[in-house]
């Protein structure tokens, strides 16, 4: 049997197999608003067979873009597009649709990829003033962030507390709190970006706080059914930055508030990373995540094969795989994947007849009349 098509539980979220679909942002909001773009992205990896989709990350606060073409979930306006959006997949798929809740905090007023990615200074048209726990920028020669003062933590978690109340009206099942990829939960976390004297910075306990809070009043703010997890950064790939000691020690404080889930990625908070890229370079901190901490794992980064993903899960090393770049490539990923491992996957009844006479069996319920 395949572990990779076994259903698994996230709190009181049944996932019917162990792909999932990792958020990627698509820098094509207006105004934080989803667009069409958006229906029709997500409704191609709704459909793709795999056991959750993650939408990409979303804004809490206009200022907590990334970039002008953010996707938001902070106004009525945000919350009815995103409604519209998730209604149309709940009508074509039973897939759960779970979003990440994010704040760029210095990684903010950026331009989209395909312009670039360059900061927008304050003063230029679509800039804004980035916010940060220090002020230190990003990367050398960028604008200098405005710290959060006291005020301006407690509306930074009352947005993410809104977020998730919006999320569960517009009908999402499940919530990720982006704590990775240099943003601001992650950069309250780093020493490398949080060099605050007070009681948010200097000791690990001091530069886990914020982060906690912001999770205990998602955590207060949502139905006990709706499952809250994190995705956070095992190490900044930075000597002196964040690591996966200091990961392990969030991770058992964030299971003892009822975190469903750790979903497990690395780097992004500092352009000085070296990163050691191959197959499943991520793979060990989430499998020391997973024995130490005993939350379901999520383990994601160049997981691109079936018997890679496959034995990811036969080893132990994690309770599941999210997928991005490979189901952009290939959004039938999870098909190929069932053929590959001789399982079954769920699919639409209008594609039923698409599959060879060999891998007639691959859908699961599958009723064909002849004529």
């Amino acid at each position: 049997m395949s572990l990779l098509f076994e259903p698994l539980h996230l709190g009181a979220l049944a996932l019917e197999n162990r792909i999932i679909v990792a958020p990627m942002c698509q820098y094509s909001a207006v105004d934080g608003n989803a667009q069409d773009w958006h229906l029709i992205h997500l409704g191609g990896m709704a459909l793709s067979g795999a056991g959750m989709l993650i939408i990409e990350a979303t804004a809490v606060s206009p200022r907590a873009r990334i970039s002008p073409v953010d996707l938001g979930i902070y106004s009525d306006q945000n919350e009815a597009a995103l409604t519209r959006v998730i209604q149309a997949l709940g009508q074509q798929s039973d897939m759960p649709v779970a979003i990440q809740l994010s704040h760029a905090g210095r990684k903010g007023s950026s331009l989209a990829p395909w312009d670039g990615g360059a900061q927008i200074l304050p003063d230029a048209p679509g800039g804004w003033k980035a916010e940060a726990p220090s002020a230190l920028p990003h990367a050398e020669g960028e604008d200098v962030p405005e710290p959060l003062d006291a005020a301006g933590l407690i509306r930074v978690r009352d947005d993410f507390a809104m977020a998730a109340r919006r999320a569960v009206r517009a009908g999402f099942r499940g919530i990720e709190l982006h704590m990775a990829h240099g943003y601001l939960l992650h950069q309250f976390l780093s020493p490398l970006s949080n060099q605050r004297q007070d009681a948010y910075g200097g000791t690990l306990e001091n530069r886990m706080r914020f982060p906690l809070e912001v999770f205990d009043a998602v955590k207060v703010a949502i139905p006990a059914d709706i499952p809250l997890w994190i995705r956070v950064s095992a190490t900044d790939w930075v000597p002196g930055g964040w690591d996966l000691d200091s990961t392990l020690a969030l991770c058992a404080a964030l299971k003892g508030r009822g975190c469903a889930a750790i979903h497990v990625t690395t780097g992004g908070v500092s352009p000085k990373q070296q990163i050691p890229i191959g197959p499943g370079y991520q793979v060990p901190f989430a499998a020391r995540i997973k024995a130490e901490i005993g939350l379901p794992t999520i383990a994601v980064g160049l997981i691109t094969e079936p018997h890679q993903a496959e034995k990811i899960l036969q080893d132990g090393d994690a309770d599941a795989v999210a997928l991005a770049r490979s189901m952009l490539y290939d959004p039938r990923w999870p098909w190929h994947a069932a053929a590959a491992l001789g399982a079954q996957v769920s699919a639409p009844r209008q594609y039923w007849r698409s599959q060879p006479r060999e891998y007639a069996s691959l859908f699961k319920n599958v009723k064909i009349g002849q004529r």
